[in-house]
């Protein structure tokens, strides 16, 4: 069948789809792509007759059609050929390429071989080249090296035969009598001593040198005795010319050619004690630094440091103790009878000496010393020796306190606690006397206390109480008085000042003259106060001698002694300034009003404890006492055991020594304790007694009731016109007793807060003896009874024991100002609190 009618455009045989024609076209494309490159590779350029025929070919193909089968499969092969042929030529292209690339590497690497071959032949000629050159820079540096040793070798050797070489040099130098202590030379010569003997004591295995180092010690023990001559000729001579100039002085003043007042006065001293010192220290502080240098390093230079401390010491002690002697002395003769400008004078003498000797010291020598210490110490003995036989010889109490306080304070505290260096044995010195000083305050505060406190006898004027309080308020009220009427003058006479002016200025004149007056009037009552702020009784020479005296003696004390010294002193003096105001108490009850007498003694002793209160210290101290209460037991439990007392086992005797022996007993007393138990106890006593004399008839009144109460026989009763009797009485004592004695506190106590505390369980024991009393005829008598008695209701009472003493309270404000107790209250606020708490 044509196959030309396969794929015609109507009614074809095969007829192929859109997708199948666009590969077909696809792959023709492909085809004459292919075509194209093979023509046009650079291998074969293609010629004019190539392209006539290819062209020639295409309208070929493009005329001939295909019939047959045969003919398309003819085409294919044709094409496939041509395709392959096409594709063949460009690998065959290529593989002409790679074999010229392969001949010339080959010829390349023939090239490459034969430059190895050259660099192989100059590297075997440059190992040989290398090898003598390494060889010879090797014996090259071998030879330096040798020639270095040698070198070395021959340098070591001159230095070392340069220490054994300078012995002869040294001895001649030495041998020289021009030779100088102080000249260059000689420290050049200690130097190398110095060197040579450090060289053969560190190299001893060198032949002959111990036996140079015997030639350098001897050297060194020469240059040595001439330094130790030199400063000692030195110091000889600055000590010949003080005391040469000393005899002088002392030669023509007892001759009477020169002044002895020019003499002795202090720039001449001090130029002569120190200026002779100050010329040779030039001359002796560079040989004395070569000394210190050394005296580290070797022990002979120590020993004459040493040497040299101890002759300036000795030096000095001999020019300086006879003008210490002589100048505490002068002060001894100049402040004969005032000990303690007599104290404070000698210690700032040999004060100021010590420190000029320390700083002088340390001008001539740098390294520290004990013997400066020792010789500043020895020098302040000649102040001991001066004050202490005076020191012991005082009796006054506040010479002695005053000598502790310069000692301690002024001496010890303030200069020797500072410059502790220079002032050390100064201050051992003023320790010694203040420990002096202080047992011998200590001795004589026991017999003042003894003699003035415990023993002391008062006076009639000592006991007058309360007419020395009531003379001293009636002095201040005239006082008062006085400056009032002072101050009215003083307003009246600034009043006439307006007449004078004229009229146009009389109305502002008057103004300011009322707003004057009206100012006065407002501070009146504050200048009253400032003149009657506090009792008779608060002034310090009105209270009673022993305890004035007990506080002053421990204020004295408190900084004078150490504080046990201190708490025992204190212990004693308060217990018996207790004693001494206890006994006061009763003779001013055997001449006055028992009143009188316990608000003296509470008073005394509130001042007592005020005025301790200051002090830091415990009051309490350590008492002992052997505990022989077992004694007993222990002695009849070896009756009992009678039988065992010589047995081997649970011996009796043995048990009775063991546990029959006393006990010691420690106990501690407090002063403080022991002034607030016995301001307690006479607080209650002044209670217990203003309660009694109120209430004296209603005590005695419940006391025979209750004895009839007691009574076997028939029940007594007392009638009730006598106990309307005994109300109205005690009603009575209530109005004039009371106030007495609200008048007696604010006399004695002069403290709104304390008086208070006092009168409250007064008021409180009144109204409760009432409450008794109340119930007592409630409980005994019939209405029209109780209305004859007209016992008043305990809230009664306490209405008009509080009227009472309001009305009291308001006289004493006619004379006080109210504000004039604020200051006093807000400063014993906190000890009327203890005070409360003590009452209660």
């Amino acid at each position: 069948m044509n196959l030309i009618n396969w794929d015609r455009m109507e009614d074809a045989l095969a007829p192929l789809s859109d997708k199948q024609k666009y590969l077909i076209a696809c792959l023709e494309e492909e085809v004459m792509k292919t075509d194209v490159e093979n023509y046009n590779s650079p291998s074969s350029k293609p010629t004019d007759d190539s392209l006539n025929q290819q062209q020639h070919d295409d309208d070929n193909k493009q005329i001939e059609k295909i019939e047959t089968c045969r003919e398309l499969l003819k085409l294919y092969a044709t094409l496939e050929t041509k395709c392959e042929s096409s594709e063949y030529t460009r690998y065959s292209n290529y593989l002409e390429q790679l074999k010229t690339r392969r001949d010339e590497c080959q010829s390349l690497c023939k090239n490459i071989e034969d430059a190895l071959d050259d660099f192989a032949q100059l590297s075997r000629q440059y190992a040989i080249v290398s090898g003598k050159t390494t060889s010879l820079h090797s014996a090259t540096e071998q030879l330096i090296s040798e020639q270095e040793k040698l070198n070395d070798l021959v340098n070591q050797i001159g230095q070392y035969t340069k220490y054994f070489k300078e012995s002869n040099f040294i001895m001649d130098k030495l041998d020289s009598p021009s030779l100088s202590v102080r000249s260059d030379t000689f420290i050049d010569i200690t130097e190398k001593i110095e060197k040579n003997i450090e060289f053969m004591e560190k190299n001893d295995k060198f032949k002959e040198a111990s036996s140079y180092l015997v030639k350098y010690r001897h050297c060194q023990s020469r240059v040595i005795n001439m330094m130790h001559n030199w400063i000692m000729s030195l110091l000889d001579e600055a000590t010949k010319s003080i005391l040469n100039q000393n005899e002088d002085f002392s030669e023509l003043n007892h001759q009477g050619q020169t002044d002895s007042s020019l003499i002795n006065t202090p720039d001449t001293i001090m130029a002569l004690l120190y200026g002779r010192f100050q010329q040779i220290l030039p001359k002796m502080r560079p040989i004395v630094n070569i000394i210190e240098k050394r005296s580290y390093k070797r022990q002979e230079y120590d020993s004459l440091l040493a040497d040299c401390h101890q002759k300036y010491l000795t030096k000095r002690g001999m020019v300086l103790v006879p003008s210490v002697q002589m100048g505490l002395q002068s002060a001894k003769d100049k402040y004969n009878g005032d000990h303690c400008s007599h104290v404070r004078h000698a210690c700032s003498l040999l004060l100021h000496a010590s420190i000029d000797e320390y700083r002088l010291f340390y001008q001539f020598f740098d390294k520290k010393t004990s013997a400066l210490t020792e010789y500043l110490e020895s020098l302040c003995t000649s102040l001991y020796d001066s004050l202490r036989p005076s020191i012991i010889n005082i009796i006054h109490l506040e010479t002695l306190a005053e000598i502790c306080c310069i000692l301690r304070i002024e001496m010890l505290e303030e200069h020797v606690h500072n410059n502790m260096e220079a002032l050390e044995g100064f201050g051992n010195v003023c320790l010694q006397l203040l420990h002096d000083a202080q047992e011998r305050l200590v001795y004589r505060a026991h017999l003042y206390l003894q003699s003035d406190i415990q023993g002391y006898n008062p006076s009639p004027g000592d006991l007058a109480y309360p007419d020395k309080l009531k003379m001293m308020e009636d002095i201040a009220e005239s006082l008062r008085e006085e400056d009032r009427q002072a101050r009215i003058k003083k307003i009246s006479v600034t009043s006439l000042v307006p007449s004078v002016i004229g009229s146009s200025n009389e109305s502002l004149n008057l103004k300011q003259e009322q707003q004057q007056q009206q100012k006065h009037i407002a501070f009146e009552p504050l200048m009253q106060k400032s003149s009657v702020s506090n009792s008779p009784a608060d002034l310090h020479g009105m209270w009673y001698p022993t305890v004035r005296r007990t506080l002053v003696c421990l204020s004295r004390l408190y900084r004078c002694v150490d504080r046990p010294v201190f708490q025992s002193l204190s212990h004693d003096a308060i217990t018996f300034c207790v004693e001494s105001v206890e006994n006061a108490k009763e003779k001013i009850q055997q001449r006055s009003t028992e009143i009188d007498a316990l608000l003296f003694q509470i008073k005394h002793l509130l001042i007592l404890r005020e005025q301790i209160a200051p002090f830091q210290v415990d009051f309490t101290i350590k008492e002992y006492s052997l505990d022989f209460s077992k004694v007993k037991t222990a002695a009849f439990g070896l009756l009992e055991k009678r039988s065992r007392l010589f047995a081997l086992s649970n011996n009796a005797l043995l048990e009775f020594l063991l546990e029959g022996a006393p006990r010691m007993k420690e106990h501690l007393i407090d002063s403080r304790k022991h002034v607030d138990a016995k301001l307690k106890a006479s607080c209650q006593r002044l209670i217990q007694h203003c309660t009694d004399i109120i209430v004296e008839p209603i005590n005695q009144l419940l006391e025979q009731s209750k004895q009839n109460n007691n009574n076997n026989d028939e029940v007594i009763k007392i009638e009730a016109q006598q106990v309307a009797k005994v109300v109205s009485e005690s009603l009575r004592l209530i109005k004039f007793r009371l106030p007495s004695i609200q008048q007696s506190m604010q006399l004695y106590l002069a403290n709104k807060e304390t008086e208070c505390i006092l009168f409250k369980p007064i008021r409180n024991n009144v109204v409760g003896i009432f409450a008794q009393l109340s119930h007592f005829i409630y409980a005994n008598y019939s209405t029209e009874e109780q209305l004859l008695i007209a016992c008043p209701l305990p809230e009664q009472i306490s209405i008009m024991l509080s009227s009472t003493s309001l009305s009291h309270g308001k006289s004493i404000e006619n004379l006080k100002s109210p504000t004039s107790t604020q200051p006093e209250e807000q400063s014993s606020h906190n000890n009327n609190n203890s005070f409360a708490d003590i009452v209660n």
